[in-house]
């Protein structure tokens, strides 16, 4: 079973459910994305993925990515699909119309990166890395380092990457060590030498791109101690003269490149800065600031990861289910064969609709979080309207991240275990996706990282005022539909998320460590209730569509039954977080750490 783009789904949230075509009629950015063009985009999006990317996953996964003496060479087809990838011009779809770009709005080019992630994840990471790298380079770079970069970057005859963790520090950015000095060498304004390590690079070498980009992370003389000490660098491999041609081999190199336990076909690089020469493009010591311009993109990007893992192992353990015979149901559905179908088996129709709820129901949240990102990037959008959409999104881009990389390892397990031991053999691809999806849950963060940042610093640091947004949204929703089953349930949850987050913030005026304890649990019951949310919009839409007598009306029917499932079987595990929150940290800090284990 190949992968195939979902794109009905995709035009049902979209149309019907973000109600999007409204939405771009709202800003100047948005209006050419007209629902046709739209659709002939996303067709041929379909096309390039199905047709060119799926193809090489397996064998992109078998043959991995080569190292020799710092060249890294990546598996047969990579490059010549980004070849393509280029010449089509699918890297400046949401591209800056200055540089070269189409300037299509944010949200149409995070579609896009859900088909290339779920056609081939290592392969979508080289290109969507990129991305993030243009916008960091496009919001804080000076004027003269715009005109040289961001074309060959937004045309994608560059690629980008971002430079962040050391030997000695992952998620404690504070703690790195890598440095900068004024380049005395160079009259010009900006540059730098940086000396340093850096591990866990993605698409950090490679042979696919004329040049890469590196957005790096370091320290000045002057810096202070900890994260505010920290500064932000633009390194490039090859060095770039001032009319935009290269020039020689810049003093950055790639030591070696991490095995791994999954996305095989993309290099995972340990980068050592010689003395490279790099710009500075965020004010000193205002580094983290900058970088969070690429951080909050990638964490959108890792969230689509962990969803788009999701989808296609449903796919293909749905195909799976409707061919494998084994055992008999009542009624017999295949009474000339000597079994039936799993998939008439409740338990393996568990499996499934838990697959096709957490891959249906995380599209609907990433593209809301897209639609989200279009009106805080839009000069067109109200104070008001902006202020709302970094609210929405600086409580949903933890909640995305975290919940929907958790609940891919869940899926893409119930993908295997749908196959039985067909799914542990590496020729039915299923076993991949669970290698591929694991890398979900730490990048960009861990869950436990997003949770404290859901909840520490995002929720309880306001006194819960970025909350109240989303808060407002589903309460309204729920005032609108007050007749229909699943708003009437979904209140209950929202006064439950309330109660909980005044509890939790009550705590922690105690024991601060509260928060930490209470973080992970807190965040998926926030992901339950989110998801949720957007379960019963669907219902909602579908119900609205049956009544104007809908062409297709068993996919509208299918749509209540999954929100009906969601509800009934899914939610209650809000039970078990609700109970975990308020039973506190006591329990888990009782033993002494020397106590944990006798050997």
């Amino acid at each position: 079973m190949n992968y195939k783009v979902p794109l009905k789904d995709i035009k049902f949230v979209s149309e019907e459910v973000l109600d999007m075509p409204g939405h771009y009629t709202k800003f100047t950015k948005g209006q050419q994305a007209e629902p046709e063009l739209l659709e002939a985009i996303f067709q041929e999006a379909a096309k390039f993925c199905e047709n060119e990317l799926e193809p090489m996953n397996a064998s992109g996964d078998e043959e991995g990515c080569k190292f020799d003496n710092g060249v890294v060479t990546t598996p047969k087809g990579f490059k010549e699909a980004y070849s393509s990838f280029v010449e089509n011009g699918w890297p400046a779809l949401c591209g800056p119309t200055e540089f070269g770009g189409q300037g299509m709005p944010e949200s149409v080019g995070l579609i896009m990166m859900e088909m290339m992630i779920a056609s081939n994840h290592s392969w979508s990471m080289y290109p969507g890395l990129s991305q993030g790298a243009i916008k960091t380079v496009d919001a804080h770079a000076s004027d003269d380092l715009k005109a040289r970069f961001m074309p060959p970057m937004v045309a994608g005859n560059w690629t980008g990457t971002m430079c962040l963790t050391e030997p000695h520090c992952g998620s404690d950015l504070g703690l790195l060590k890598t440095y900068a000095e004024v380049d005395e060498d160079s009259s010009e304004e900006g540059a730098y030498k940086l000396s340093g390590s850096k591990i866990f690079i993605s698409s950090g070498e490679h042979d696919m791109a004329d040049n890469i980009v590196h957005i790096v992370l370091a320290r000045l003389p002057d810096a202070p101690v900890g994260i505010k000490g920290i500064s932000l660098f633009l390194v490039p491999k090859f060095l770039v003269n001032e009319d935009g041609s290269l020039g020689e081999r810049n003093t950055v190199s790639c030591g070696s490149i991490e095995e791994k336990m999954g996305i095989h076909g993309n290099s995972t690089c340990v980068m050592n800065f010689d003395g490279a020469k790099g710009y500075l493009i965020s004010e000193p010591h205002k580094g983290m600031r900058a970088m969070f311009t690429f951080i909050n993109e990638s964490r959108l990007g890792v969230a689509m990861h962990g969803q788009a893992h999701s989808e296609v192992s449903f796919q293909k353990a749905l195909a799976y289910a409707k061919d494998r015979v084994q055992f008999r149901v009542k009624p017999r559905v295949t009474p000339e064969k000597n079994a039936d179908p799993i998939i008439c088996h409740p338990d393996v129709r568990r499996m499934l609709l838990t697959q096709k709820a957490f891959a249906e129901g995380g599209r609907m949240l990433n593209m809301f979080c897209g639609k989200m990102v279009d009106i805080e990037q839009s000069a067109d959008f109200s104070e008001d309207e902006h202020a709302e959409a970094e609210a929405m999104l600086a409580v949903l881009t933890p909640i995305a991240k975290g919940f929907l990389s958790e609940t891919s390892m869940e899926t893409t397990n119930y993908g295997i275990q749908v196959l039985g031991g067909h799914g542990f053999i590496k020729e039915w691809g299923m076993e991949q996706e669970v290698r591929d999806a694991r890398i979900s849950q730490l990048y960009e963060g861990t869950t436990g990282i997003q949770g404290l940042d859901l909840l520490g610093r995002k929720i309880l640091g306001t006194r819960g005022k970025v909350l109240k947004p989303m808060i407002a949204k589903v309460e309204k929703f729920i005032k609108e539909n007050k007749r229909n089953k699943f708003a009437k349930q979904l209140k209950a949850y929202v006064g439950t998320w309330e109660s909980l987050t005044r509890s939790i913030g009550m705590s922690a005026m105690r024991n601060t460590d509260e928060v930490n304890a209470a973080a992970v649990d807190y965040l998926m019951f926030a992901g339950y209730v989110t998801v949720a949310y957007f379960w019963a919009e669907a219902a909602v839409a579908s119900e609205k569509a049956l009544s104007n007598g809908a062409s297709e009306p068993e996919f509208y029917k299918t749509k209540i039954a999954t929100a009906d499932f969601y509800f009934q079987r899914i939610m209650p595990r809000t039970l078990a977080h609700e109970a975990a929150i308020k039973n506190g940290m006591e329990s888990m800090m009782e033993i002494a750490p020397e106590n944990f284990a006798f050997l």
